[in-house]
């Protein structure tokens, strides 16, 4: 990147990633997965859902920031989806006093449904793109997350050693 044109680019960069993640947390696209999934869940668990199952076992604190939410309504919610049988909450066998979640195989069987539709509804979003783009973006998303992943570690680390 030129240095002239950087700040055009972080800005440029930054409002896409607004625009994905406030699509990604729309609630009308939960709906839509759901309902091509065939599944009945409450719009609320359904992302702590996919996210037990991607993540998991996961601690219920790591779930709800993952999830933008506060950790007492995050772990109320676990408590629906352990209710409904599609998770299960144990002691996390390092610290017993961390609960961490996770998929039990009837929510196993709904995430792989919703995997489908997702599948589905991905394909038809990228149907007129060449094999090629589909590549380079996913090649390039991954060094993103993998930048602020570093990003987010340095900082954590940084906290600790002021705390």
């Amino acid at each position: 990147m030129q240095n002239t044109h950087i700040s055009e680019q972080i800005r440029a960069l930054h409002g896409s990633m607004i625009d994905i993640v406030s699509f990604m947390n729309h609630s009308q696209v939960d709906e839509v997965l759901i309902r091509k999934a065939g599944i009945r869940l409450d719009r609320a668990l359904f992302p702590l859902l996919v996210g037990i199952e991607r993540f998991g076992p996961i601690g219920i604190v790591d779930l709800a920031e993952r999830a933008g939410r506060d950790y007492t309504t995050v772990s109320r919610q676990v408590g629906k989806l352990e209710a409904q049988g599609l998770v299960e909450r144990r002691a996390q066998p390092a610290d017993k006093r961390v609960r961490e979640a996770m998929i039990t195989p009837k929510g196993k069987v709904m995430t792989d449904a919703v995997d489908a539709a997702r599948e589905q509804i991905g394909r038809q979003i990228l149907e007129n793109w060449e094999p090629a783009e589909v590549e380079t973006l996913i090649r390039l998303m991954r060094k993103l997350t993998g930048a602020l992943q570093e990003t987010s570690q340095d900082a954590s680390q940084a906290r600790e050693k002021t705390a």
